[in-house]
């Protein structure tokens, strides 16, 4: 397994973990994690990687071990912390930049923002959301206000063995050595000595506001370095998505340049599942 180091930065104000992997002189990928995940979850996937990088992953926001809020959260801000994050380790040069999940989602939209920041950009399992109608925003608005008055909680673990059971239960292709280590990177013991997810509750409250997808496309219309879009072939969100093949091809015509790749016997924790199959196909694009 190869070793990370760590490094804090103060970013926006909050205090942001940054783990580290590779030699520093080496090309710099920065990779972005999901929602409910951590920078730890790209460790076999760096494990994978055949070259020498300077891997830079973040914890966002109220994951890991960066700072939580411990109140609600905003998806712009994790496009600001971004741009905090390359504006430190990367001020003079386009980035190479991945992300999974939320990552993508973050990145996709970051891409279009700021074209000439990213020279190739890797969205993992990162296809946006679904649209929403106008109509949908009372019954939004209610359900956010409801949860912002009963605050938010996640369930804890008598251990770490049940914790990393629980995530085996999640996704059965983890390996029992890959649950224990995510177990181990991505939990947070509590006063009373149980475990739980290192992730602020308060992730878990809906956004108030409405999911804009006409905006998302037209900042992946913006985009203009080439884009890698891998998705798992057994991934429930890859099924709904494809299932409606017009508005995924959509999503997919929205990227001048792009090259879709579907990996099989993986499901959404493609870096998990196939994580060597998915480091000869990053860094193949990555050249």
């Amino acid at each position: 397994m190869k070793s990370s180091t760590s490094e804090f930065l103060t970013i926006r104000g909050l205090k942001s973990h940054v783990r580290l992997w590779g030699p520093a002189g080496a090309p710099k990928l920065f990779l972005l994690h999901g929602w409910m995940d951590c920078s730890a979850s790209f460790q076999f996937l760096v494990d994978a990687f055949a070259r020498d990088w300077r891997v830079i992953a973040p914890d966002w926001r109220g994951f890991g071990l960066s700072e939580w809020l411990n109140g609600p959260y905003w998806f712009p801000d994790y496009l600001a912390d971004l741009e905090r994050l390359l504006d430190h380790y990367a001020p003079d040069e386009p980035v190479r930049l991945a992300g999974h999940s939320m990552g993508g989602n973050v990145a996709g939209l970051y891409a279009g923002a700021r074209p000439a920041r990213v020279a190739k950009l890797a969205i993992l399992e990162g296809f946006g959301l679904h649209s929403t109608e106008p109509a949908q925003a009372p019954g939004r608005y209610a359900k956010w206000l409801d949860q912002d008055k009963a605050g938010a909680t996640l369930r804890d673990y008598a251990d770490l063995d049940e914790f990393a059971t629980r995530l085996m239960r999640d996704n059965p292709r983890l390996t029992q050595a890959q649950a224990e280590f995510l177990a181990a990177n991505f939990s947070q013991r509590r006063p009373d000595g149980r475990f739980g997810y290192a992730a602020d509750p308060w992730h878990r409250v809906i956004n108030p506001v409405l999911y804009r997808f006409e905006e998302a496309k037209a900042c992946w219309r913006a985009v203009t370095a080439p884009v890698l879009w891998v998705v798992a072939r057994d991934s429930h969100l890859y099924k709904e998505f494809a299932g409606r093949s017009e508005d995924y091809a959509a999503r997919l015509a929205s990227f001048a340049r792009l090259r879709e790749v579907v990996l099989d016997d993986c499901g959404h924790m493609l870096q998990h599942d196939q994580p060597q199959r998915l480091a000869q196909v990053v860094e193949q694009f990555l050249g």
